[in-house]
């Protein structure tokens, strides 16, 4: 699948990920349309982009069927990371989450056909995909065993770009991701624990038991095995494990993100349980045995990328 220099349609392109990816999408030459409806993002992190004209946005949503439709005249490669991102949410409002993420995929992949676009790469996700999986380190051919609603949106979204592929000739890659993290990331555990340590310096509550073990990316690291392994996908439906090899505690990271923070005596709480939140795969590493025989592996290893990114909440937020 051809990437440099073409006319590529990123949707969720202001977001975390999102906008990671257009900047390496513009270093390529790309044009580049970005549509995001700003329900979680703003355009900060695309803005240079913008005041230099190098991208095109449009604030919509991937539910707008003609919104999509007209986003995507004279592409030839969608990035679909558009997405209600909450597992917690997606498990107290599953009928939203679906809305959004399965029939905001089908809409992408009908205007494409109309539009006659053949090249989709899709943000899915690993742990939430697999569930809680008996293979770890977890391969793609795993059986998709979701335990949330946000999971099966993934899974069930996967399905449909698999279906379309095979009725009418797209090519499809679907990147299950690991836990992605890193600067521009205003969720997830580092990011809620920044939050409760400016709140209160000398006590962190910690979901669950601290005992969960996960699987965690630099952002940097997601993009760049991301667009390499667009570039080597076959013409049909690809799927890929993005991650690394290493998997750390949740109180791990707590005790990272202290140490980071230059806090000393905080005292631990926990609320308990295996899982954190319902819908928690609390045991979760990918295997990147296929990305890895493709040439590519990770080039940040996890206590860097947690520093990185609490220096980066530091500046951007200010100091504990």
């Amino acid at each position: 699948m051809k990437v440099k220099d073409e006319r590529a349609l990123v949707t969720g392109g202001a977001g975390f990920i999102g906008s990671h990816l257009v900047d390496k999408l513009v270093d390529m030459g790309c044009e580049v349309v970005v549509l995001d409806n700003l329900s979680n993002a703003t355009t900060e992190y695309i803005q240079d982009h913008l005041d230099s004209a190098r991208i095109e946005f449009v604030k919509g949503d991937v539910r707008d069927f003609e919104t999509v439709e007209s986003c995507l005249e004279d592409s030839s490669l969608v990035f679909h990371f558009a997405a209600q991102y909450d597992v917690r949410k997606s498990v107290s409002d599953p009928i939203y989450d679906f809305d959004v993420n399965v029939n905001g995929m089908i809409n992408v992949l009908e205007a494409m056909r109309k539009k006659d676009v053949l090249n989709i790469v899709f943000a899915s996700s690993g742990g939430t995909l697999y569930g809680l999986a008996d293979a770890i380190p977890t391969p793609e051919t795993y059986p998709p065993q979701p335990i949330s609603p946000y999971g099966a949106s993934k899974a069930g979204s996967e399905m449909y770009i698999s279906a379309y592929c095979a009725c009418y000739g797209l090519c499809g890659v679907s990147l299950r991701y690991a836990n992605i993290i890193g600067p521009r990331s205003v969720h997830g555990v580092i990011f809620d624990f920044y939050q409760k340590l400016k709140n209160n310096p000398k006590s962190l509550e910690i979901l669950g038991d601290g005992k969960q073990k996960k699987s965690y990316t630099d952002v940097s690291d997601c993009v760049d095995a991301s667009l390499y392994v667009t570039e080597k996908a076959e013409n049909g439906f690809n799927i890929f494990n993005i991650g690394s090899e290493e998997w750390v505690t949740v109180n791990y990271i707590a005790k990272l993100v202290i140490n980071e923070l230059k806090l000393a005596d905080v005292e631990f709480s926990y609320t308990g349980g295996e899982q954190g939140w319902i819908g928690d795969v609390h045991l979760m590493l990918l295997s990147i045995s296929k990305l890895k025989d493709l040439g590519w592996k990770p080039k940040m290893h996890i206590d860097e990328s947690i520093r990185k990114y609490v220096k980066w909440l530091v500046g951007k937020y200010g100091r504990v």
